[in-house]
């Protein structure tokens, strides 16, 4: 269980997160939502240490730290894959970094491309493919890294439609296949209500729970269901609400 507990951090006079608190269940999906800019991202940065947090704790699986570090592994809007590297290079890149037994890794992540419908592909080079297939070799590498706690910055908003849907199901694999714990960052309401276990949805800066939905219905969801259906309109209406957008 990921703990966050009066978590602080101010920019100058801009203050983004005051005494921010949220727990992630183990094994849970959890999806974070709110406006643009209410620090979203920045709760990221501090817990994975690339920027360092004003006060507050970190505690994952009882153990408090500073920053999660070695404890999670991130997957971003951007593949980050590196375009001299083939598909395979790049998903062993963790496996070089840890400095892992390179054919065991190299097994493993033959096995991840056949699973994630890449076999084939092992030896093309980024520039050679679609940008959700480069979503999904970022998949395989973020699962090479073996963590139990995966954060998801809204990995899929730069994919069209049909290919995001197809990727979304793979996102529900790491939870039901792979029993990791998700932490994941949308702006995209219909994505959440698919994929959440608890949806939260925040505040603008400085970042605050303004809501919390949790969602018991089994797994793939479709937006047809009446109960999301409603659940949709009532997000869009707190988040136009915090936007200033509501006409009375």
């Amino acid at each position: 269980m990921l703990r966050i507990v009066n978590l602080t951090k101010h920019f100058d006079d801009l203050i983004i997160l005051e005494k921010f608190n949220l727990t992630v269940p183990s094994d849970g999906f959890t999806v974070l939502i709110g406006p643009s800019g209410c620090g979203k991202s920045t709760l990221f940065d501090l817990l994975t240490g690339v920027v360092p947090k004003d006060s507050g704790e970190i505690v994952w699986e009882q153990r408090r730290m500073n920053h999660l570090g070695r404890n999670a592994a991130y997957m971003q809007q951007k593949d980050l894959l590196l375009p001299w590297f083939s598909l395979l290079e790049n998903a062993l890149l963790p496996a070089r970094i840890s400095k892992t037994d390179m054919v065991k890794s190299e097994i493993k992540a033959r096995k991840l491309f056949r699973r994630l419908g890449l076999a084939g592909f092992e030896n093309y080079h980024p520039a050679k493919i679609s940008g959700g297939m480069r979503q999904r070799c970022a998949l395989v590498r973020t699962l090479m890294f073996d963590y139990e706690l995966v954060l998801l910055d809204e990995p899929l908003s730069a994919l069209d439609a049909i290919t995001r849907r197809s990727l979304q199901a793979l996102l529900l694999m790491l939870q039901s296949d792979f029993r990791k714990t998700i932490l994941m960052i949308t702006h995209d309401i219909e994505e959440a209500l698919l994929l959440a276990d608890e949806l939260i949805v925040l505040t603008p800066a400085p970042m605050r729970i303004r809501k919390r939905f949790a969602l018991t219905s089994p797994k793939p969801r479709r937006m047809n269901d009446p109960f999301l259906v409603e659940l949709k309109e009532r997000m869009l209406e707190l988040l136009q609400e915090d936007a200033g957008l509501i006409i009375r």
